[in-house]
């Protein structure tokens, strides 16, 4: 069998996906692993995914393609960025693959990008040309898909939606160094932010936040009839909608979808995300679909399976 492989990288641990080349998920699973730095680092993922390949009588001269996902940029050429949240040395890890996976075509991918390419290949947007996929999380990040090619941008910070500035007059400094960017109120840490400021302003005891990443509290009061809750709500959804009437502007999507941790709440905020955007949009635009991501938490692992296949059928096509 032609194999194809799919490792979504963490801080503490990988998932790797066993794909065929149709996109088929045979098997998923968790490798733990310390800091992709060295050797026996590498050895040990390899030797995880020797494993999942045996399990399935595929041996690791059958695997055709081998896609990495990353929380950092990457840009056109592959070259990788700035990884704050995860100690990983690109080149060294790409070179043990390559000698593990002697026929496999190695990718790295944006971990933003790669869930965008996932609905392509096996989600919502499969068969739809140009979209973009918003991942709510801890912060905010973006896949941007035009005709049917991902946006890396030179640098790798295409899709970087989270650091549109959409409040001019914020006095807090977001993580990146300047103020006012979405991601400050459309993560999961600003709308907890948003709640938690408007329950102080108002004098009244917000609900019991277990963290600051905490939005299943704040949309469980919202359920509640808590007038707070739905403030900050309503700004998440304003800001939101005002960075997506900014993007339909420059690629015109048919489709955004909307992805990560928060999107769990989707059905809760998704009416008045709609009318924030048909409201802001420019009025050709108004008629973008706003749906849920429908992979979940595997949408980067798919993704950067799917990338991998894509650049060894586009290499193949050059020789």
């Amino acid at each position: 069998m032609e194999a194809v492989l799919g490792i979504d990288v963490g801080g503490t641990s990988i998932k790797a996906g066993l794909f065929t080349t149709e996109g088929e998920l045979l098997e998923e699973r968790k490798i733990p692993t310390p800091a992709l730095v060295n050797d026996e680092a590498y050895a040990q993922v390899i030797e995880g995914l020797g494993r999942i390949l045996a399990a399935h009588d595929a041996s690791a001269e059958d695997v055709v393609a081998c896609g990495l996902d990353i929380p950092g940029p990457v840009a056109d050429d592959g070259t990788v960025g700035l990884l704050a949240n995860i100690e990983l040395d690109p080149d060294g890890f790409v070179g043990a693959l390559t000698a593990a996976f002697p026929h496999a075509t190695v990718a790295f991918v944006n971990d933003a990008n790669a869930a965008a390419l996932g609905e392509m290949w096996a989600g919502v947007a499969r068969g739809v040309s140009s979209y973009v996929l918003i991942a709510l999380g801890t912060g905010v990040g973006a896949g941007i898909i035009v005709n049917g090619k991902l946006i890396a941008g030179a640098f790798g910070a295409g899709g970087e939606l989270g650091h549109i500035t959409v409040n001019r007059k914020e006095e807090l400094v977001c993580g990146c160094g300047r103020r006012g960017c979405l991601e400050q109120y459309a993560s999961a840490q600003g709308i907890v932010r948003l709640y938690l400021e408007e329950c102080e302003k108002r004098g009244v005891k917000p609900v019991e936040v277990e963290h600051a990443t905490d939005t299943l509290s704040v949309f469980r009061a919202l359920a509640g009839g808590d007038e707070c809750a739905k403030i900050a709500v309503h700004q998440m959804c304003d800001y939101l909608a005002l960075a997506m009437s900014q993007v339909s502007c420059i690629v015109d999507p048919e489709m955004f979808l909307i992805g990560g941790g928060v999107a769990g709440a989707f059905a809760t905020f998704a009416p008045e995300l709609r009318k924030r955007f048909a409201e802001y949009a420019l009025k050709p635009c108004r008629d973008a679909r706003i749906e849920a991501a429908s992979l979940g938490n595997q949408a980067a692992m798919y993704g950067c399976a799917y990338e991998a296949l894509r650049l060894r059928e586009a290499n193949a096509a050059k020789a």
